[in-house]
């Protein structure tokens, strides 16, 4: 089972009281407790009355990367489907062979291409711009991709594309365009996307909420016998009933929490087992993700030595996390104190075999990352996943991951980790403002 296979979701709050864990395992052992389709009832959506991003917001982006393009020269944006078309225009969409495409001049409004059938489509969530160019089945795309430069006066010069930019799309538009210089539109893109508004933040906090709450719920629904894909689905509907939605969620247990994204094996949950989840879900297009480790039951000296070693690798990287520090820095702190405790050194196992943190936002992996020989500066409204976990192959792993923010001050949780095993939860951290 692959993180990478599931969607994503929304939305959160959190009780100010939990049961300690060993408690918590003997009530799961009652009858009273079985777990029930009926306990998702009482999870009521917290998302309503929540603002998407304006079309207002979406002009103002725009404008903003057409300032970045013209101080970098270049005349036009091709955007395909995903986040980014979607930041800019609103066009929620996805790739197949036939084109959809947004095109970006350095100046004048922006405009779409399309299928002619899809018109009616795309003109649902489109909410900038009116210019709409459709080719039929037999027609080219990339003749309407040159005829919308032209009509803004644009033949020569550099036009950018995205690294996800698929090559026939690169190919075809070129070809129509052979007096023009394609180039990476990476530092556009990039440059507004990576610095989140407070209307973005907000989001984002608002679908950490969801899931830690979903967290909430599914922690006191733990039994002897339960399956990963039990737990799976019982994380992915306490997230929807929430108010989120793309609700994903991973479960590992046992030796299978030893391998970060998992393994084909199917684990159940029995008297000391490490429970390793990873989840996450969207509100109005902004991501969470959030991994909690359980022991059920009496954690034995190991796993107790191991969470807490991890707890405290999650200090050392928010702590490092300050504005005008380069992000591999907050990996390489990470990674030196795993190391004074005996794991590793670098990626070995057993230790932190993947990076500290990523960049998240509209996507759940954005740029830039907590890695090694990561040189960006830590900027303000940069958001990023903040995940040091420890892997031990043939036992188990712990992984806590809690996202975050670059605030004036330097880093701010969405979410706050859990304070110890006993109370593996953590709370909200208050709304940025």
């Amino acid at each position: 089972m692959n993180k990478r296979d599931f969607l994503k979701l929304s939305g959160l709050s959190l009780a100010s009281s939990v049961l300690p864990a060993t408690a918590l395992a003997a009530s799961n052992h009652s009858s009273e407790n079985a777990l029930k389709p009926s306990s998702l009832s009482s999870l009521e959506s917290i998302t309503t009355g929540i603002e998407p991003i304006s079309s207002d917001e979406r002009v103002r982006r725009i404008k903003k990367a057409q300032e970045i393009m013209k101080s970098l020269n270049i005349a036009a944006l091709v955007l395909e489907p995903g986040a980014a078309m979607d930041y800019f225009s609103g066009i929620q969409w996805w790739r197949s062979e036939r084109l959809t495409a947004l095109i970006i001049p350095q100046q004048s409004e922006v405009a779409v291409v399309c299928p002619f059938f899809e018109e009616p489509s795309i003109r649902e969530t489109l909410q900038v711009g009116k210019d709409v160019r459709v080719w039929q089945e037999h027609e080219s795309p990339f003749k309407q991709v040159k005829a919308i430069l032209k009509d803004r006066g644009i033949n020569k010069g550099k036009i950018a594309f995205e690294e996800s930019v698929r090559y026939f799309v690169l190919q075809g538009v070129m070809a129509e365009l052979s007096d023009m210089e394609h180039v990476s539109a990476e530092p556009v893109t990039r440059g507004c996307r990576m610095y989140k508004s407070l209307h973005e933040l907000q989001l984002m906090h608002k679908a950490n909420e969801v899931t830690l709450k979903a967290y909430e719920h599914v922690w006191q629904q733990l039994q002897v016998g339960m399956s990963q894909s039990q737990v799976v689905g019982l994380m992915k509907q306490a997230q929807s009933q929430l108010g989120g939605s793309g609700a994903w969620a991973l479960a590992l247990f046992n030796e299978a929490s030893a391998y970060p994204h998992g393994t084909r094996e199917e684990q159940t949950i029995r008297e000391g087992s490490v429970v390793l989840m990873d989840s996450g879900c969207t509100v109005h297009g902004y991501r969470s993700d959030i991994s909690r480790t359980f022991v059920f039951g009496e954690a034995n000296s190991k796993q107790r030595k191991i969470w807490n070693t991890v707890h405290k690798g999650q200090m050392i990287a928010f702590e490092k996390a300050q504005i005008g520090t380069a992000a591999g820095k907050v990996d390489d702190s990470v990674r030196a104190f795993y190391q004074s405790q005996g794991f590793g050194p670098e990626y070995k196992l057993p230790g932190l075999s993947h990076r500290t943190g990523h960049g998240i936002g509209m996507e759940t992996h954005e740029s830039v990352n907590f890695v090694h020989g990561e040189t960006t500066p830590l900027q303000l409204g940069m958001c990023f996943s903040n995940e040091p976990g420890i892997y031990i192959p043939g036992e188990f792993g712990v992984r806590l991951e809690d996202c975050l923010y670059m605030g004036e001050k330097g880093a701010q949780w969405f979410t706050e980790p859990p304070a110890s095993l006993e109370q593996p939860l953590g709370k909200l951290a208050p709304m940025p403002v």
